[in-house]
């Protein structure tokens, strides 16, 4: 096994960018730094015709391979792990890593699972509804507490990405296929059910329960087996629950 990240298994993600320049600079900055796979959900006044002028001759591959999808669980319900950049910390926002360090721990991850590096719009960033899907968040030093230009912080992740790509000592810690998102969130549909027929949640207000629980089993990565082990579970308690 290579010590060697996989950069065709991670994508980049613009989430609602509202301003095409950044998608075009974006693919631009992927380009320079090895990266191809290309993601925009539910862009706003979206002009192909300036994308492909800011992104220039280069980098147009990248942009007419890029995926287009109205809906973000649609763009990375195939990812295995899935990363959130955010500049704002709070509660629903605890900072995981940096960008050196998980560009380290993307190269194990990204040996066998696809990585979805997520990037909110420009005004407000990614919200509390996109980082529930999140294994991760990240966020960028800066000397002052502003954030950046959607796609200067492109090129931030993807240059630290691409540096551990020719870092000739880096340690690789294996990661196995992982549970993607279309399975994560099937079970968590699942487990709130559950909960809910014992009376473990509220149901008037399961999002808020559910999200410590997302946030618990996030700090282990579920493969896909475990993620049956767990619906296995949930089966049994709704059984239980109608006896």
């Amino acid at each position: 096994m290579e010590n060697k990240i996989k950069l065709d298994n991670i994508a980049v993600v613009l989430v609602e960018p509202q301003i095409p320049e950044n998608i075009g600079s974006a693919a631009r900055a992927m380009n320079n730094m090895g990266l191809k796979k290309l993601i925009v959900v539910a862009p706003g006044n979206f002009d192909i015709g300036i994308v492909l002028k800011t992104a220039t001759h280069n980098s147009i591959h990248i942009l007419e391979e890029m995926d287009v999808v109205d809906d973000l669980l649609e763009g990375i319900g195939e990812y295995n792990y899935i990363v959130g950049t955010t500049a704002r910390t709070g509660k629903y926002r605890s900072i995981l890593a940096t960008p050196r360090r998980l560009a380290k721990e993307l190269i194990g991850i990204s040996q066998d699972n696809k990585v979805a590096i997520l990037f909110g719009r420009e005004d407000r960033g990614l919200t509390n509804e996109h980082l529930r899907y999140c294994h991760t968040v990240v966020k960028i030093p800066t000397a002052t507490p502003t954030s950046l230009n959607l796609a200067q912080a492109v090129m931030i992740m993807c240059y630290e990405i691409y540096m551990t790509s020719i870092d000739e000592d880096s340690v690789i810690s294996y990661v196995p296929r992982l549970a993607n998102k279309f399975e994560l969130e099937g079970m968590y549909e699942h487990l709130k059910r559950a909960l809910i027929k014992i009376g473990f949640i509220d149901p008037k207000n399961p999002e808020h329960w559910m999200w410590n629980i997302r946030k618990m089993l996030s700090r282990y990565p579920l493969q896909a087996k475990e993620v049956q082990i767990i619906r296995g579970i949930c089966r049994q308690i709704e059984w239980f629950a109608e006896q």
